[in-house]
């Protein structure tokens, strides 16, 4: 049937549900078991909201539930396509995907812990970076002592590799 013969009053709004972090088409959705976790912990907390907004049932809710549904389905997503990489498994004297690297910055004379983690995990603020972040790719196969160049908008940032662990 046409939307053209649909009450306006009888129409479903759409939620705008922002997209998750982006992960290329085709790219593996690697993940550390602790981002496993997270991203079942933010399913079971979304499950729980629905849950409740179903149970209370008045019009209202609709839009929220539709909103809850929306975001279920993309998380979902991002689980059913995780693969979990066993950190105990990486060379443990290179950078690969779950080291957490410790760099002395030259330019700003200072060191700097950071973890390359799966893109739902990624956060700056927890030095949690995307294993497509540019620094993770400069980093990526380095080894203790090796000093890499990374160009940003403020120019270039020269970095010393001092520490990798897993």
């Amino acid at each position: 049937m046409s939307r053209g013969f649909v009450k306006e009053e009888d129409q479903e709004e759409i939620p705008i549900v922002a997209p998750r972090a982006n992960l290329p088409f085709g790219v593996v959705n690697y993940v550390t078991n602790n981002g496993l976790e997270e991203l079942k912990q933010e399913q079971n907390l979304l499950l729980e909201q629905q849950k409740t907004l179903i149970e209370e049932s008045n019009e209202t809710n609709r839009v929220q539930i539709n909103y809850i549904t929306t975001k279920l389905s993309l998380l979902e997503d991002r689980i059913s396509s995780a693969r979990i990489v066993d950190l105990s498994t990486q060379p443990q004297n290179e950078i690969h995907f779950g080291a957490t690297i410790t760099l002395f910055k030259q330019e700003e004379n200072c060191k700097c812990q950071y973890q390359i983690v799966g893109v739902d995990e990624a956060n700056i603020s927890l030095n949690k970076i995307s294993f497509l972040s540019p620094l993770a790719k400069v980093l990526r196969n380095k080894k203790v002592g090796d000093v890499i160049a990374l160009q940003t908008p403020m120019g270039k940032r020269n970095m010393n590799i001092e520490l990798i662990e897993y």
